[in-house]
């Protein structure tokens, strides 16, 4: 089996936001890497990475980084691979708004698709997303995936009428 997704993070302190992509990517059965790599720590490692990425069959890359997060734009300049960006709250960061603005404001020819801070989910369900393009099966399961989020809604507003208020209508 080989990786089609390949999750990296600049540190292991992004963990806790880039494990619910791997979440999400184990609940659809798709196969994925996971690793630590820093732009600013191991630049090498992360060209070789960024260059060799679509040679190896990793069709989505999800790069996650804290404070000046650089991760996703190098890899996306280095790869034709598809990059999702996590911009990560860390403990060097402006709540997040540091490494939002590092990853969603790239230059023109260097795209990256930025979720919001900390989306480690809604990055797992975009790689799904992608990969569905051309894949049928794949596609079935997001729609039954979204459908069950609906479902999910329905039922919080069956079980909010429970909840009596003197004023409400």
């Amino acid at each position: 089996m080989k990786a089609q997704v390949s999750i990296i993070m600049g540190s292991t302190s992004d963990m806790p936001v880039m494990q619910e992509a791997a979440k999400i990517l184990d609940q659809f059965k798709i196969p994925f890497e996971i690793n630590a790599l820093s732009a600013h720590r191991v630049p090498e490692q992360v060209m070789e990475f960024a260059k060799n990425a679509s040679g190896r069959g990793i069709k989505v890359i999800i790069a996650g980084a804290g404070g000046a997060a650089h991760l996703p734009g190098v890899v996306a300049a280095l790869s034709p691979t598809p990059v999702i960006g996590v911009p990560c709250r860390s403990n060097i960061s402006l709540d997040g708004w540091d490494s939002l603005l590092s990853i969603v404001q790239m230059p023109p020819g260097i795209p990256v698709a930025t979720v919001g801070v900390d989306g480690g989910q809604n990055a797992g369900i975009l790689a799904v997303q992608m990969l569905a393009v051309g894949n049928d099966e794949l596609l079935k399961e997001i729609l039954a995936f979204k459908e069950n989020l609906k479902l999910k809604i329905l039922k919080a507003n069956e079980e909010l009428k429970e909840h009596k208020f003197k004023f409400r209508v």
